[in-house]
């Protein structure tokens, strides 16, 4: 069994829980959402997490474009195979569900691209609030729309 650690840190957006191994950050999620941390165990002063509140910070205040964080990605082939891709979107711009699928080699896959973003479980780190409806709208997003909005607004902001 994999030992996991859990850290809650305030941010614009609401407290955000933070649950990494010793192999890498796990999820990011409003602290309301959070499930892991009912097997992890709170450690406030585990390097992974200490690092990702610093960068998160950093993201925050308009200085950090770019994270620099090992990640443990749990989920199937498609979805991790969507994420990676997320990371790929640069920091201020969007990309539409379609956009995603058509780079993951399936353009027809939008839906099944949304819903892997969907249970994407690290939440800015891996940004798949850059995803946006294909008429430029924002739809969708596990958070909230208006938070997908206010981390869309604060990168354009940044730019």
């Amino acid at each position: 069994m994999v030992d996991l650690f859990y850290k809650i840190i305030s941010s614009p957006i609401g407290k955000l829980q933070l649950v990494a191994s010793n192999a890498g950050l796990r999820s990011v999620c409003l602290s309301l959402r959070g499930a892991e941390s009912d097997v992890a165990i709170q450690k406030n002063d585990q390097h992974i997490l200490l690092k990702t509140e610093k960068q998160l910070a950093e993201y925050f205040a308009g200085e950090r474009k770019v994270f620099d964080i090992k990640l443990e990605m749990c989920g199937t082939v498609f979805q991790i195979n969507a994420w990676r891709e997320l990371l790929k979107i640069p920091f201020g711009e969007t990309i539409s569900y379609g956009e995603q699928a058509a780079r993951l080699g399936d353009a027809k896959k939008s839906r099944a691209v949304g819903a892997a973003n969907g249970r994407n479980p690290l939440m800015i780190i891996v940004p798949c609030h850059r995803v946006i409806g294909a008429n430029g709208g924002l739809t969708g997003y596990a958070s909230g729309l208006e938070i997908k909005e206010f981390l869309l607004d604060l990168e354009k902001s940044c730019v």
